[in-house]
């Protein structure tokens, strides 16, 4: 549910509450339809079934669209942020305000990347160590290349290395 963008405390509760609703919307008429029409032969059963089957993972499918194209959408976007954040970083910011800078200049074209920073930034900004902000970022996003680049910026700080050279390579 992180992964396609619901960080709310009640998004399990309302997944699993309309997987309910939509097994129930779909097992009611195939009831209605199969069994009371041909009775409670083996073909109308499984008929039965099979409508539940697709009513009970249709919110599960959806789920996953949703996840792989807020990823897909992280992951095109993410070069561009990166080239705004070493150029940014470069120029004498620090890692927390370049990352306010890529938000405030890329919230127009890459919306789902730009939430991400600007909630990393928010932590930061209320005192959450950066290790533990960095590697919610890359573990809230799911995408590969943003746990890569968590790791990186983990390491660079915690060596005291240049986050800008960490960033251009």
């Amino acid at each position: 549910l992180a992964n396609a963008g619901f960080r709310s405390e009640t998004a399990p509760s309302v997944y699993h509450g309309i997987r309910v609703v939509c097994l129930a919307v779909s097992l009611l008429p195939a009831l209605l339809l199969f069994l009371i029409k041909d009775g409670f032969t083996m073909k109308s059963i499984q008929w039965t079934v099979a409508m539940g089957g697709i009513g009970f993972y249709l919110p599960q499918i959806v789920l996953w669209h949703l996840r792989t194209t807020r990823q897909k959408e992280i992951f095109l976007t993410l070069p561009d942020a990166l080239d705004l954040l070493v150029v940014c970083v470069e120029s004498g910011l620090g890692l927390d305000a370049a990352l306010r800078k890529v938000t405030e200049e890329m919230k127009g074209h890459a919306k789902i990347i730009c939430e991400e920073f600007s909630l990393a930034n928010f932590q930061l900004q209320m005192g959450r160590p950066r290790r533990e902000v960095l590697h919610d970022l890359g573990v809230r996003t799911g995408v590969d290349d943003v746990r890569s680049l968590a790791a990186i910026l983990i390491q660079a700080d915690r060596f005291g290395s240049s986050i800008a050279q960490a960033l251009r390579v």
